[in-house]
């Protein structure tokens, strides 16, 4: 079940659990994992994109080491609110997604990316370490947004 809707999301759940948040670019996925609790997201690791197949297993590994019972994937949704070639790009990789038979959240990251550089910025985080880490703090960036908005369901 892929959804845009909290509600709908939270419904296929099981009680609590882990969940997954997802930043996926071109080159790269960022991951983040929450508690069962849903009380907190941190960002996990950045894989190197490849072909899907490759991606999904280690998605699967991840998602079968860490017990994930849901995924939040960003979507790249235009300032305007429109769909852009990268939104497209990434509703198709959550219908990929869909085989792992968890429900998946696609939850708006307008602002993701660029509130994760500016926090790094002001903790004066090197460029080379910001590169590093900036898709996997987006993802955590995503991933509590979207349990903050569960929890207050």
């Amino acid at each position: 079940m892929i959804t845009e809707s909290a509600a709908e999301f939270r419904d296929a759940l099981p009680h609590a659990g882990r969940l997954a948040g997802l930043d996926v670019g071109s080159k790269t996925i960022g991951v983040a994992l929450c508690d069962s609790e849903w009380t907190f997201a941190s960002a996990a690791e950045t894989l190197a994109r490849s072909k899907f197949s490759k991606d999904l297993e280690r998605l699967k590994t991840i998602i079968g080491a860490q017990h994930v019972r849901g995924l939040v994937v960003g979507l790249p949704i235009s300032l305007d609110g429109s769909d852009s070639p990268q939104t497209q790009s990434t509703r198709a990789f959550a219908r990929n997604l869909d085989q792992l038979e968890l429900p998946i959240l696609l939850w708006d990251e307008r602002w993701s990316t660029q509130a994760v550089e500016r926090a790094m910025i002001d903790a004066d985080v090197s460029r080379g370490k910001r590169a590093k880490r900036v898709d996997a703090a987006a993802a955590g960036f995503i991933l509590q947004g979207a349990i903050d908005a569960l929890v207050g369901l």
